[in-house]
């Protein structure tokens, strides 16, 4: 496999009144052409700080992100947003994303104006990107608040296409759409991550979602990656508690909303981390070793990592 974008060591504080807030600590991602890798986790896990840092906006507290070989840090304000266009983004809210005086053809053309390919054909371009996301090119004369929410995030989506990315990062893409709107946008992310050779990364809260789009998944928890394998495999059996209690948060037939009986208490604040490993307060295997250890991530099998003192291998959630 190809390896697109690499991040080593990826740490994010923010400061704050209060003091310093670890949004991200060590954490270690690779992203492959035509595959997509899922991060997971609560809300306040690190999820979207990731995806800025990916991006360097702003770039990283500590840690390593190169595209392509390329060391961001390295670059000059200038290269940088040359080299930005290969990065796109999109976000959760799409119309928050697209400007409501704008038709849709100058918004999927953004990318060209912003960064002019000598050549190119504008009208021919848009009308491209809108058939490659299933919107028929008379959309063009649309503006937002004319769209549906999931026509609008296709809109969105057309535009990052015409940036010709190497990397599509999805910030909770579908979380406010309807379910068949979700489907529709899932199903377009998983084709043209694998027509285009983009690598993908897709950010949910949900372990229901992901399965439908992503080839592995990295687990976040309180800004550490506790859990990262084939997202069929870490589904099917995970081994870290806090992926097991995510997992049954997934809404079942027959069982009552919020009723996991896992995850009883709200997770800590970043602002003041458990020691150790920051899932104990929460986790009903913790002993005195969890209180004054850091589970390092482990491999536990030739594909999968897991930051666990306990592993939960070969139980079912």
């Amino acid at each position: 496999m190809t390896a697109v974008l690499e991040a080593t060591g990826l740490t994010v504080v923010h400061r704050t009144r209060s003091g310093p807030l670890h949004a991200v600590s060590d954490v270690d991602l690779t992203l492959h052409r035509h595959r997509t890798l899922a991060l997971v986790g609560e809300s306040g896990s690190g999820k979207s700080s990731i995806a800025r840092a990916l991006l360097h906006l702003p770039p990283p507290t500590a840690g390593t992100v190169t595209l392509d070989g390329t060391d961001l840090a390295a670059l000059t304000p200038r290269a940088l947003r040359t080299l930005r266009p290969r990065l796109q983004m999109v976000f959760q809210d799409p119309l928050s994303s697209l400007n409501p005086r704008r038709r849709v053809r100058d918004l999927v053309a953004e990318p060209l104006d912003a960064h002019p390919r000598p050549g190119t054909d504008r009208e021919a371009t848009v009308h491209r990107q809108l058939e490659a996301v299933g919107l028929p090119a008379s959309f063009a004369d649309r503006h937002p608040g004319q769209l549906s929410g999931g026509q609008a995030q296709r809109v969105a989506l057309a535009r990052a296409l015409t940036a010709e990315p190497r990397v599509l990062i999805a910030d909770e893409a579908v979380s406010a759409l309807d379910v068949s709107a979700q489907a529709t946008v899932l199903n377009l992310l998983r084709r043209l991550t694998e027509e285009r050779g983009l690598a993908g990364l897709f950010i949910s809260h949900d372990l229901g979602v992901v399965r439908a789009v992503s080839d592995e998944v990295a687990v976040l928890q309180l800004g550490r990656i506790c859990e990262r394998g084939p997202t069929e495999e870490v589904l099917a059996a995970p081994a870290h508690p806090y992926t097991r209690a995510l997992l049954a948060a997934v809404p079942e037939p027959g069982r009552p909303l919020g009723d996991t009986g896992l995850l009883p208490t709200d997770p800590p604040s970043p602002l003041d981390p458990p020691s150790g490993c920051r899932f104990r307060t929460r986790c009903p295997l913790a002993d005195d070793r969890c209180a004054t250890e850091t589970p390092p991530l482990l491999p536990v099998s030739p594909t999968r990592t897991v930051a666990c003192h306990r592993p939960l291998l070969d139980r079912q959630p």
